[in-house]
């Protein structure tokens, strides 16, 4: 009689199981880097969401704030990124939600920052702040400031 064994994923746990975090500010950035960059800015820890759909998600452990970009360009399908919908279909990351950051493109006209509103709207937190594609240096010292305000 052998013993099954259990597929890992790169942090040691079994695939498909969360990994946990305990940062107040959990993210997604596509491949463009441009909410890593803006959030790297910021002097809070944070969690970014897995790039791949198919790694492992992140588990929050304590109430955060979300930050993350809109995709797709008019219209607004496909506005939330999978990854987003892939964390937060975990009832307890919902439940820990407590405001959303958004990040888009002006260019897109009525769409920007749309997954902010679409995420805020369906968990029921307010959109905290918007900025454009990596934000400004008055970006992050008023969401610093706001999140210092947040917090407490």
């Amino acid at each position: 009689m052998t013993t099954p064994t259990i597929s890992r994923s790169a942090y040691g746990r079994a695939i498909g199981e969360p990994v946990e975090t305990d940062a107040s500010l959990i993210y997604f950035s596509s491949a463009s880097d441009n909410t890593h960059r803006f959030v790297s800015k910021l002097p809070v820890r944070s969690a970014r969401l897995p790039l791949l759909t198919g790694d492992d998600t992140l588990r929050a452990l304590k109430p955060f704030v979300l930050v993350l970009p809109t995709y797709g360009g008019t219209g607004g399908k496909g506005a939330v990124p999978r990854q987003v919908i892939k964390f937060l279909n975990i009832e307890e990351n919902r439940l820990l939600l407590r405001g959303v950051i958004g990040a888009g493109n002006t260019n897109f006209g009525d769409t920007y920052c749309l997954a902010a509103d679409i995420v805020a709207a369906k968990c029921g937190v307010p959109v905290l702040y918007r900025f454009e594609l990596m934000g400004t240096s008055e970006d992050v010292d008023r969401v610093t400031h706001g999140l210092e305000e947040f917090w407490t």
